[in-house]
């Protein structure tokens, strides 16, 4: 007997053994997970678990450990003692580590799912199942990293919840930050609850360099508290959203603050707050705020250290730039505070001197465009180039909205006659902002920085350095669209990519064309018709004049003073107007009609377009009454038809 117990004993251990090496030798025969294996394979608990227990291990690649700043990897934090497939992973497992710290489990818009930061690679997770232990293995690509504590705390606990990380900062192991200023504000304003509060949360932190301003601290109340927690979420950088708002704890019927994550292009993480509804002492606008330290796990959610409090507004425009001298304050604008100060600083006097103001800047992406480095080194083109992106009033979003709709695009900036054209598409969270100046038409990509003199909105190209041809231009700019539709029918719009000629094109916007419809419904019928395309080609090569320098308003103003007239080379024969200035404003002569010009001087790498009110269009120009007009398949039809006559009667 003695001896079948210790066969019936060694045959259990065999299967232990051969159960956890089926997991073991996946991992072992996988050359791009060999770090993780051998880190396993000197853990004690984590081989006992394998051997004995069900579970699910998350292994970072080799890849991923490359990109590891940390010298110690927790394998414990990789594994959790149940089994779970990728559909049945829950929003929080508990760690296999000394205090079960939670993994937090989110998805994205895209289906993928996450480990707290790390991304788990679909298509490569294995399951093996030996009696009745199932184990699941779920490969990831960033190494998991609990929050620890310093050497020498023993009492600090292991799995703190986001209140006792704020009281304790300085005793865990994040880059010896320090949040001293906000943890007294928390407890001055007793609002401990909403960092000790049970359940799901993402938590900002502002660390102390973000109260350099003496007078900031003094300005986070309870409120401002409730702005930096998003209640009941987790958010993760690398699961967030790209800038989708969500409500913060200070979100209630006289106050509505959203919190959203947004990345720029070199990887850098910012939080933003938005005060959608603000109050005497919390002013509408958006705050920015780069992520110092991010993904700091808790019992209760995720931290993030910010590197200044959310909701404040505090400092002037010039102050905002001022911040990115030492790359200090949202980095985002750094280039372009580079610019300003290489052009000698004075366009930041100009900007200190306006008491209301709102600039138009480009991200530093916006600033590595290779047609702008000869831009720069011309001082007075720079100076102008920057003058186009400062405007004397406050314009946040729903102001800019007003004037659309109300027709009033046309926004002047300090840069003499210069103005910028703005469009706005869609609603709330959909909404498309893009501002045309100086022949650029660039995108908002975040608008209402608010300051206390006025805002801040961050464009993705610089206005006046032209990137793109005519056709280019007219196929971007939502104000053409019709003239590029017509145009495009009728291929009249295939020369306008070239760049050996210099091109001078008043485009009729798109209202232009919609007058016409009422002045000549019957034309106007016919011109967006594609057999009526010769028209439409024969009316818009009166529009385009081809020479080999183009021609600017100023030009043309000067030209009809100094003839009476301008007469301008077309594709077929030329164009005789003559180009008057009133009250700031162009207006061009042409048949006895006065047109107005409502954006002049767009530049283009090819040339120059202006836009204008109403086509260069008389009733005549395309016949519809009785039959005079054919188009090309009526006179083919006709044509068979006499032929097949002709051949008839020579038959006969």
């Amino acid at each position: 007997m003695l001896n079948a117990a210790a066969l019936l004993l060694a045959l259990l251990c065999a299967a232990n053994a051969a159960a956890a090496a089926d997991l073991a030798d996946k991992l072992r025969d996988d050359s791009e997970l060999s770090q993780f294996y051998s880190l396993l394979e000197s853990n004690q608990i984590a081989n006992s678990t394998l051997s004995l227990r069900s579970c699910t291990i998350f292994v970072p690649t080799n890849e991923a450990f490359q990109r590891y700043k940390s010298k110690t990897t927790h394998v414990l934090y990789h594994i959790t003692t149940e089994a779970y497939t990728q559909k049945r992973l829950p929003n929080t497992v508990s760690s296999d580590m000394a205090g079960n710290p939670p993994l937090y489990i989110t998805k994205n818009s895209n289906g993928d799912i996450f480990v707290n930061n790390a991304r788990i690679i679909p298509s490569l997770s294995v399951e093996t199942n030996s009696d009745g232990k199932r184990q699941i293995m779920h490969i990831i690509d960033e190494v998991l990293e609990p929050l620890t504590v310093k050497a020498g705390h023993s009492d600090t606990p292991n799995n703190p919840n986001a209140l006792k990380f704020l009281k304790n900062a300085e005793e865990f192991n994040v880059d010896n930050i320090g949040v001293r200023t906000y943890r007294s504000q928390v407890t001055m304003a007793k609002k401990e609850s909403v960092y000790d509060a049970a359940g799901q949360h993402t938590f900002l932190v502002p660390v102390d360099e973000g109260f350099k301003l003496s007078a900031r601290s003094s300005l986070v109340d309870g409120k401002v508290i409730d702005g930096h927690v998003i209640p009941n979420t987790v958010i993760f950088t690398a699961a967030a959203q790209h800038d989708d708002p969500k409500a913060s704890a200070a979100f209630e019927d006289l106050l509505k603050v959203t919190v959203s994550f947004f990345k720029q292009k070199n990887g850098k993480m910012y939080v933003k707050s938005n005060t959608i509804v603000g109050d005497a002492k919390h002013r509408v606008g958006v705050v920015l705020a780069e992520i110092v330290k991010a993904n700091i796990p808790v019992s209760n959610g995720v931290v993030h250290l910010i590197h200044r409090p959310l909701m404040i507004i505090d400092t002037t425009v010039t102050q905002f730039l001022q911040s990115f001298k030492e790359n200090a304050e949202n980095g985002a604008l750094r280039k372009f505070y580079e610019v300003i100060m290489d052009n000698g600083g004075a366009v930041l006097d100009d900007i200190n001197s306006l008491t209301e103001v709102t600039i138009l800047a480009p991200s530093n992406e916006a600033w590595n465009s290779s047609n702008i480095n000869n831009v720069l080194r011309d001082r007075n083109k720079i100076r102008q180039i920057l003058n186009m992106h400062i405007i004397k009033d406050r314009l946040n979003v729903d102001k800019i909205r007003q004037k659309n709709a109300n027709l009033i695009a046309q926004v002047p900036t300090v840069n003499n006659n210069t103005f910028l054209y703005f469009n706005v598409r869609g609603e709330g969270a959909d909404t498309v902002i893009t501002v045309e100046g100086g022949g650029v038409n660039a995108t908002v990509i975040q608008a209402d920085v608010a300051q206390t003199n006025g805002y801040v909105h961050i464009i993705d190209h610089v206005l006046g350095v032209p990137y793109t041809t005519v056709l280019g231009k007219l196929e971007s700019d939502p104000m053409m669209s019709d003239t590029y539709k017509m145009g495009k029918f009728s291929h009249f719009n295939d020369q306008l990519n070239n760049t050996q000629r210099r091109f001078t094109y008043f485009v009729p916007r798109d209202k232009g064309w919609q007058k016409t419809e009422l002045d000549y419904p019957s034309a106007h019928k016919k011109l967006f018709m594609a057999d009526f395309s010769y028209h439409s080609k024969s009316i818009l090569e009166r529009h385009l004049a081809i020479s080999d320098k183009e021609y600017t308003m100023k030009d043309l103003v000067k030209f009809s003073q100094e003839s009476g007239s301008v007469i301008l080379p077309t594709f077929r024969d030329s164009l005789s107007i003559r180009v008057e200035e009133e009250a700031g404003r162009y207006v061009i002569i042409w048949n006895y009609k006065k047109i107005n010009v409502y954006r002049p001087d767009v530049e283009c790498t090819n040339g120059i377009i202006h836009v204008i009110d109403y086509p260069l269009l008389e009733e005549k120009d395309v016949v519809v009454a009785g039959g005079s007009y054919l188009p090309e398949s009526s006179i083919c039809i006709i044509l068979a038809n006499l032929i097949m006559i002709t051949v008839a009667k020579f038959l006969n």
